[in-house]
């Protein structure tokens, strides 16, 4: 089977690509260098040359800040991008898998939102990426979109490596009071793996770690398994005031994947080894 990728040279799709080829899948890596999503003829060329069964469309626009003050660029990665590549799925019949985010949820729900829960986004980032959602179900018919959220990994600018830069400060302020699911690149790309493998039904899954937390906790649990002494001090969002305004609890349902402290404890192991 044949899979193409795009954003392969980002934090997910470096992780990913390796993962499908250890099991046996052709792998097609695309790129900006190669592949402009936003480019309706590149699109078409390049699946119509490669012939992929699967498109697994991880590339897009993902600074959520930044996205406030580039709204036109945002909207033409995420929202036209995915259009494009839906519509040549569609048209090839290929199955997309659509990487998605907890950020197209307002974060005022009390307990972990489900698939089925109705999205209502408070930034652009989550707005455009909600658009891509719903530009992946009016042209596919064979589709999986994936929600995600607090995304690390080795191979990109994530929270964990910017807490670990921050150990040496002399005071490390970090949010208390707004709620996710932590979740490592490689257990992502697994759950994305198991999709593909166990032909499940096409719609939407949120694929993320267990359990839940806060921004502080998350931190605390860095320092914790690396045995850092740091000042670590807990804040209110109001006092970090960020361009983008951010959901409160976007925690995600899922009872399936390993507990994010497990996850992030091989993690920092890991790191260390490489």
């Amino acid at each position: 089977m044949k899979i193409l990728v795009t954003g392969a040279k980002g934090m997910l799709g470096q992780d990913l690509c390796p993962v499908l080829e250890d099991e046996n899948y052709e792998v097609i890596e695309t790129s900006i260098e190669n592949l402009d999503i936003t480019d309706i003829n590149q699109v078409k060329n390049t699946l119509s040359e490669e012939k992929p069964d699967i498109v697994i469309h991880c590339a897009g626009y993902t600074n959520v800040d930044l996205a406030e003050t580039e709204k036109e660029l945002a909207t033409k990665i995420n929202v036209t991008g995915t259009e494009n590549i839906a519509k040549c799925c569609a048209n090839n019949d290929i199955t997309l898998v659509y990487i998605s985010t907890d950020y197209v949820f307002d974060g005022t729900k009390k307990e972990p939102y489900t698939p089925e829960d109705i999205p209502n986004p408070l930034n652009h980032y989550g707005q455009t990426k909600l658009e891509g959602e719903l530009a992946v179900q009016e042209y596919c018919k064979k589709y999986y979109i994936v929600r995600t959220s607090w995304l690390y990994g080795h191979h990109g600018k994530n929270f964990v490596e910017t807490m670990i830069a921050l150990a040496g400060k002399p005071k490390v302020k970090v949010v208390d009071d707004q709620v996710g699911c932590p979740t490592w690149t490689m257990d992502l790309s697994e759950g994305i793996l198991d999709l593909i493998q166990e032909n499940l039904d096409y719609g939407i899954y949120h694929i993320c770690g267990s359990g839940y937390t806060t921004w502080y906790e998350f931190a605390k649990e860095i320092y914790k398994n690396l045995k850092l002494n740091v000042n670590l001090k807990p804040c209110k969002t109001e006092n970090f005031p960020r361009h983008a305004k951010r959901p409160q609890f976007s925690a995600i349902c899922n009872g399936i994947y390993r507990n994010w402290k497990i996850a992030l404890k091989d993690y920092l192991k890991l790191r260390e080894e490489l």
